[in-house]
């Protein structure tokens, strides 16, 4: 059964488990600067369309290999708990960063480059908004 998820991020971030589509990060169907996170085997996609997120993969996140994949998923679970605890909370945090709820099922599998993009975002988030999760 496929499943459809889709979060606004500031701006645009689509979280979507659906249809598997053939694109790439600089297909013509993303807008400019946009980021593809999928993992076609799952057949689950994050684009996230961010200003400057492109640049801040390429330039300041370490590489993939620098942690393992299950340190990303420890990451992500406790990043996307309290990205969800600061979206219930509009009052407390600005709901223009934290629009919508992110739905991670940490029973998944995504693999290496879904965890590490994620894990990255938040990053992201940290650095150009100067968030602090921990």
């Amino acid at each position: 059964m496929k499943h459809f998820i889709s979060i606004l991020l500031l701006g645009l971030l689509l979280f979507s488990c659906g249809t598997n589509k053939n694109v790439t990060e600089n297909s013509d169907d993303l807008p400019e600067n946009a980021v593809r996170i999928a993992n076609d085997s799952l057949e689950y996609e994050i684009i996230i369309i961010e200003p400057g997120f492109d640049i801040y993969l390429a330039t300041i996140a370490k590489p993939a290999n620098f942690y393992s994949q299950s340190y990303y998923e420890n990451k992500n679970r406790f990043y996307v708990t309290e990205w969800n605890q600061r979206h219930r909370q509009p009052f407390q945090y600005n709901p223009s960063i934290y629009e919508n709820e992110i739905d991670y099922d940490y029973t998944v599998d995504y693999g290496l480059d879904v965890n590490y993009k994620l894990y990255n975002y938040f990053k992201f988030i940290e650095y150009k908004y100067n968030q602090r999760f921990f």
